[in-house]
Parts: C-alpha cells; sequence; structure tokens
C-alpha cells in the first residue's frame, strides 16, 4: 500500500505536533467544506483535553503515516460546530450514500485519503468511499493493530471501493444541503428504473430529499417504477406545489392512479395547484373504476381525420413528438367523430408518400368501451397479441388507450 494513501481510520487518532515537536492532541475528526473544494479535507479536528480545536488544512506541514501530524502553524482556536462542514466521521461513517455508477445504496465503512504535496506542506484529499471487507478489517482492528500491521492484513482481500467523484451524499435538510453544496444531477442522468430502485432503499427521509430537489420530469419517471404504495408516501410528504408540478409530468392514467392512492384532502391539494388542461384530465380518469377500461386507459394518443395521408400522419408525429417513445398506433377518426380505424406506425415506412392512412389499416379493429373490465381486457392482449387498444365512450368515439405496459404492471401486482 502506497505512503501517500491514509484511511480515515489511520488518521483518526494520529498525534498532531507543534513546532517544538509537543503532542497537543490526537485527530478525532476530519472535515471538508464543499463550498469551497470538492475533495479537500479543510479541517482537522484535535481533541486537547476538554476542548476540541479546530486545524486548517493550511497549518499543516506533513502528515506520516506511523508518526503523525506536524504543525506550520500553531496559532489554533477551539471548533465550533459549522452546518457548512461535512465531517467524516459524523456525516459520513456509517452512512447511507448512493454509488451513481453502480446504481445501488451503499453503506460507508471507511475514507481512502492521498497525501498530496502543495509546496512546503502536505493537504489531505478524499479519494474514494470504502464499502467492501478490507475497509470492514481495518474498523476491527482499528487501536489494537500498528496501521501498518492492519495494511499487511488486508493485502489478500480484493479492494471495494467507490470513486468519491460517483458517491452521492444524501441530506435531507434542505437548508444543510444548500450549505453542504450537495447536488443530485447524477442521480437525473439515471434510467428511471434505476433511481427508482435507489430510493426504494431509502429511508422516508431521504426518499423525500431526493424527489424535492431533481427535476420534476425526471421526478414523474421515476416515480411510475415505483411501488404504489410508496409512490402516495413520496407525494405526501412533499408540498403540494412539487406534487404538483411531478404529477403534471406523469401520463394522465398514471397521475391518476398515484392520486387515486391518497387521501383525499391531500389529493385534491395537490390537483388544486396543477394547471387546468392536466387537472381536468386527470379528474376525468379519476370518475372511472379503477379496474375498468376506463380507469386504466391513457388520454394521450394521436388520431387523425379518416381521409389522412402518410405526410399528415409524420405532421401529426412532428408535432407530438413527447409521445413517440412509447407510440406504436395511429387511429383514424370519421366523419361522426367515430373510431374508424388503427394503423400500426411501422407500416408508415413501408408505404408512398402518397398512400392514404386508412388502406395501411389492420383488417380487424379491436376496441373496447369505458366500462369494459380488467379481466376482458387482459384477455384481448393475450389473445390478439395487441400493443396498443383504443377504448371508446357509449357513441364509439375514442376517448383514450390502453398500452401492453398498462398490462403488465397489473399482471405484476398479481
Amino acid at each position: 500500500m502506497a505512503d501517500n494513501l491514509l484511511f480515515f481510520t489511520e488518521l483518526v487518532s494520529m498525534p498532531v505536533f507543534d513546532l517544538r515537536g509537543r503532542r497537543i492532541g490526537r485527530v478525532k475528526d476530519a472535515a471538508l467544506l464543499p463550498l469551497v473544494h470538492a475533495s479537500r479535507i479543510d479541517r482537522l479536528l484535535v481533541g486537547g483535553g476538554l476542548a476540541w480545536l479546530a486545524i486548517r488544512f493550511d497549518q499543516v506541514r506533513s502528515i506520516t503515516l506511523g508518526k503523525g501530524i506536524d504543525l506550520s502553524d500553531e496559532v489554533l482556536v477551539p471548533y465550533h460546530d459549522d452546518e457548512y462542514l461535512l465531517r467524516i466521521g459524523r456525516d459520513l461513517l456509517d452512512q447511507q450514500i448512493i454509488d451513481v455508477t453502480g446504481r445501488k445504496v451503499v453503506r460507508v465503512n471507511d475514507i481512502t485519503m492521498g497525501i498530496l504535496p502543495d509546496g512546503d506542506r502536505d493537504t489531505l484529499s478524499v479519494l474514494e468511499v470504502d464499502i467492501g471487507v478490507r475497509s470492514i478489517v481495518r474498523r476491527l482492528f482499528q487501536g489494537a493493530l500498528p496501521p501498518r500491521w492492519i495494511r499487511r492484513l488486508q493485502e489478500p482481500i480484493p479492494p471495494n471501493s467507490i470513486s468519491w467523484e460517483f458517491a452521492n451524499v444524501v441530506e435531507p435538510d434542505p437548508l444543510r444541503r444548500l450549505r453542504l453544496n450537495i447536488s443530485y444531477t447524477k442521480l437525473e442522468e439515471m434510467h428511471p428504473a434505476d433511481l427508482a430502485d435507489i430510493v426504494e432503499e431509502l429511508g422516508p427521509a431521504e426518499r423525500e430529499a431526493i424527489f424535492e430537489t431533481i427535476d420534476s420530469e425526471v421526478a414523474a419517471d421515476a416515480l411510475t417504477e415505483i411501488d404504489p404504495k410508496m409512490q402516495a408516501s413520496i407525494l405526501e410528504s412533499l408540498e403540494p406545489e412539487k406534487a404538483a408540478d411531478i404529477v403534471e409530468e406523469m401520463a394522465p392514467d398514471e397521475a391518476a392512479d398515484v392520486l387515486s392512492e391518497l387521501e383525499e384532502k391531500t389529493s385534491q391539494e395537490i390537483m388544486h395547484e396543477m394547471d387546468s388542461a392536466p387537472q381536468t384530465e386527470v379528474r376525468e380518469l379519476l370518475e372511472f373504476k379503477e379496474d375498468s377500461a376506463g380507469g386504466m386507459m391513457n388520454t394521450e394518443y394521436v388520431a387523425l381525420h379518416d381521409n389522412a395521408s402518410i405526410l399528415d400522419a409524420m405532421s401529426a408525429l412532428k408535432g407530438n413528438e413527447n409521445l413517440l417513445e412509447g407510440l406504436n398506433t395511429l387511429f383514424l377518426i370519421e366523419p361522426d367523430g367515430r373510431l374508424g380505424a388503427a394503423i400500426p406506425l411501422a407500416r408508415l415506412f413501408i408505404a408512398s408518400a402518397s398512400a392514404r392512412l386508412k388502406d395501411l389499416a389492420s383488417e380487424t379493429l379491436i376496441q373496447v368501451t369505458v366500462d369494459e373490465q380488467q379481466d376482458r381486457i387482459t384477455e384481448l392482449f393475450d389473445k390478439y397479441n395487441l400493443l396498443t387498444l383504443p377504448v371508446v365512450d357509449e357513441d364509439g368515439k375514442l376517448v383514450g388507450v390502453i398500452t401492453a405496459d398498462d398490462i403488465i404492471s397489473i399482471l405484476r401486482r398479481k
């Protein structure tokens, strides 16, 4: 193990010497000042009798494993708790953090730091969060054996650590999160399903911290991947304004599903904060029974007049780019407003630009009314290998669609 590396378990209890070589105490903790530098240890906290002293990084001359820390400046001040400091021992050790690259929640066993020369002094920089058996061995023998002996003991064990750059601390307190410069932007880059898995491993306060901070669209995508009961718990923990921002980004059917899990008062408070258009859609869906086609359907779809051409379809698709990821069927509406045909989207790419959409329609139009029951709908998807099932009202007018992922979600819950 290189001598330019130092573990937090080795730093703790390391003696600190003044300019004359007299020991003034031992290290009790170390702290980062994230607003100034993301990885440099800014303060060493030293226990000297009844009081703790704070040693700034620029007051350290050298750091030597097995010997101690020599100071270049011994004008020290008492330590007072500072909410801008992220303390290793108090705030990180044994705490849960998020491994952004591994997409999981891990527990911190130790911290690896680098001893870096900076002019005529040594500084400490956090390099990795240690989560494996090696770090457990160091914790087990901490203080019982000399550091170099412990290093020899751990050599046969494979290392298991996370680069500090990819370790995301979760801080529930919004004010302290701001002071510590903690951001969840890296979580926003994850796949919604991975973010959902992480959220489900955290406690209620940590879940709230993430959802009240990340982008509303990202939050909506992740929320749809979470267990319905936990969805309700998360929304209930948020301010109505923030919850409404998230719900507005969800598909109307998914928004209606999650709001139906809430207490009536909470649900109404959230909808009151929503814009009028999405609020109206959600209220209409909430009027249907949950296990009916009306309760299962989504009101986002693309429909055109029955004489539409391929060019009309392409224009409609460009105007609904937000639906393209899950879109596989277009619908034609007859002059009287009734649903006339369903066109598989893939057929557009093998037809001439002048072709009419009705010539590409499925031979049999399979549809259900808003009061059709869930079991019958599941049978239709299975029997006809459907990807999308249109839902019509009593007059035969298209009011929504049920997609295969809706059926998969239902089957998973069963």
